[in-house]
């Protein structure tokens, strides 16, 4: 499975946010500098996010986006299920009806456990994790993502 940038800006977005938003709403004009990704494009992960139930918006002059559950309840793997289209190794995992085999397929179930697998990794890690990590990098002057 290759991750796309959906996946990778979203979670940068995403840490951004726990980062920065403690002092009130994070702006995405902010959010673009600071990780040199386009505006245009964080507007479009900004839906999926919010959609997911990671953040919301508060509008106005002091109005950017904060996270809507804590940092502790977001694990990177229903960052990436939120994010991608298809987070499954292979299309079969997910949808066995674009197979005539799928039901009796061998190396399905292969790839079926390869995608727990990462998931259960994935779903290990949370944001809070993230954030210490980060901080902690910082503390050293390394970049954080």
């Amino acid at each position: 499975m290759q991750l796309t940038t959906r996946s990778r800006y979203g979670l940068r977005m995403l840490l951004d946010i726990a980062l920065h938003g403690e002092d009130g709403p994070v702006r995405i004009q902010d959010i673009a500098k600071r990780r040199n990704i386009s505006v245009k494009y964080l507007e479009q992960l900004i839906r999926a996010l919010k959609k997911a139930g990671f953040i919301t918006s508060k509008r106005g002059p002091k109005g950017g986006h904060v996270l809507a559950v804590g940092a502790d309840e977001i694990k990177v793997g229903d960052v990436v299920r939120a994010l991608e289209s298809r987070p499954e190794l292979t299309e079969c995992v997910g949808n066995p009806d674009v197979c005539l085999i799928s039901a009796d397929c061998v190396t399905r179930q292969i790839w079926a456990r390869a995608t727990e697998s990462i998931f259960r990794e994935l779903d290990a890690i949370r944001l809070a994790d993230l954030m210490v990590q980060s901080r902690r990098s910082e503390i050293l002057g390394l970049p954080c993502c």
